[in-house]
């Protein structure tokens, strides 16, 4: 059984796709871009642009009954990989502790000319 979720107060998806699906408990959310929800936007810097990302994804995943500290896997594009440091000094700000299994690529191109955009696998809370 799978159910969509789309969250009212994170930014509508560039494309034909939801903002997550679960299925058997588990929350697999369509990546994020740093996209600012009220003016569909892209603020400067790959460090703003980290932060509003990771933003969006706990709004995401609220609206699917889960948050960050159950994220069990993250999936990080980069536009530029010189930008692994930055994008890593913002990231540790919101996973701390126990923190999730993760990849980091570069890529081409992102969507809308952004620099960073992350998704992530999480579980419901209890």
């Amino acid at each position: 059984m799978k159910k969509t979720i789309n969250a009212p107060k994170a930014p509508t998806a560039v494309g034909p796709y939801v903002h997550a699906v679960e299925a058997n408990g588990l929350i697999f959310t369509s990546g994020q871009l740093g996209l600012v929800p009220e003016s569909g936007t892209l603020p400067e810097g790959v460090e703003a642009q980290t932060h509003q990302s990771l933003k969006n994804l706990a709004t995401v995943l609220e609206e699917a009954g889960s948050n960050l500290a159950n994220v069990v896997k993250t999936t990080v594009f980069l536009d530029d990989i010189n930008d692994f440091a930055k994008v890593n000094e913002v990231y540790a700000q919101y996973f701390q502790g126990k923190t999730p299994a993760r990849s980091c690529v570069e890529v081409a191109r992102l969507p809308k000319g952004g620099l960073v955009e992350i998704e992530v696998v999480a579980v419901k809370k209890d």
